[in-house]
């Protein structure tokens, strides 16, 4: 299975919100998503980052609020779709969207890909389908980026079916295969948002990779197992959950070095692959 790491806008932040101690400073988070193109079940996607409906859905209060705690820089260029079309695949060419959660930056392009059939972790969409006006913008949430027929595309992960994970990624010992093989297996990662889902991939090199989606916003996060300003703890849905999930991404990469984690917004994680 081929994987590729791709950029689809980024917003700005201060550092010292992102990482406890960090600079005052502004930095890019790089709204990253996935391409998996796996040899049966063709092209699919961990996420989709930023789409033009991002600048639409927040034009007025209360959901302005978003665009200004958080700057998005979006170039046309950087669209999912105009990115696949590159790699010479259509929209209709997608037959899953993979979501980490609902947060706008990471299912924004989520109309784009009519044909897509739509996973998650059940209890991540229950969590914000309700949510509307200001508690749905304390929650990262803009119910006009969900399709009008997502209900009836969607394939909500089987709770019930767990299985179990290979020993190098313990802690972790427990995921979700989403499409049957084994190619691609779901996590939970408790504590930014609710029913937050990483994946777990290898490609056809036989290369490990570990998308953490906002499990941490930083790779030198992890490797410090530094969590960001106790400002944030407003916005997570179990900030208690969120310092044991990076505890246990900082032993994977003490046990494990060559697991490439992923963060869906570090620059330098996006530099890194890119480059390799």
């Amino acid at each position: 299975m081929k994987i590729t790491v791709l950029q689809a806008g980024f917003c700005t932040c201060p550092e010292h919100l992102a990482i406890r101690g960090g600079a005052w400073r502004g930095i890019s988070f790089p709204a990253m998503f996935a391409l998996f193109e796996h040899p049966r079940f063709g092209p699919m996607l961990f996420d989709t980052g930023y789409s033009y409906r991002f600048f639409d859905e927040t034009r007025l209060p209360p959901k302005s609020l978003y665009r200004w705690l958080t700057p998005v820089t979006l170039r046309e260029d950087q669209l999912a779709v105009n990115q696949l079309s590159t790699r010479n695949l259509r929209s209709s060419d997608i037959t899953h969207v993979f979501i980490s959660h609902f947060h706008a930056d990471h299912i924004a392009a989520l109309a784009d890909f009519d044909k897509a059939r739509y996973v998650y972790l059940p209890q991540a969409y229950e969590a914000v389908r309700h949510k509307r006006g200001p508690a749905a913008v304390m929650r990262g949430f803009l119910s006009g980026l969900i399709p009008g027929d997502f209900e009836a595309r969607s394939m909500p992960v089987d709770m019930t079916r767990p299985r179990s994970l290979p020993p190098e990624y313990a802690p972790f010992n427990k995921g979700y295969d989403l499409v049957g093989d084994g190619s691609l297996l779901a996590v939970e990662l408790p504590g930014h948002a609710t029913g937050q889902m990483g994946i777990l991939a290898r490609d056809g090199m036989d290369q490990a990779f570990f998308f953490v989606a906002d499990a941490a916003w930083l790779a030198q996060a992890i490797v410090e197992d530094r969590p960001p300003h106790a400002l944030t703890d407003l916005l997570f849905a179990d900030p208690k959950a969120y310092r044991a999930t990076l505890s246990n991404l900082h032993t994977v990469r003490l046990n494990q070095p060559g697991i490439h984690l992923i963060p869906s917004h570090c620059a330098e994680t996006l530099a890194h692959i890119i480059s390799t």
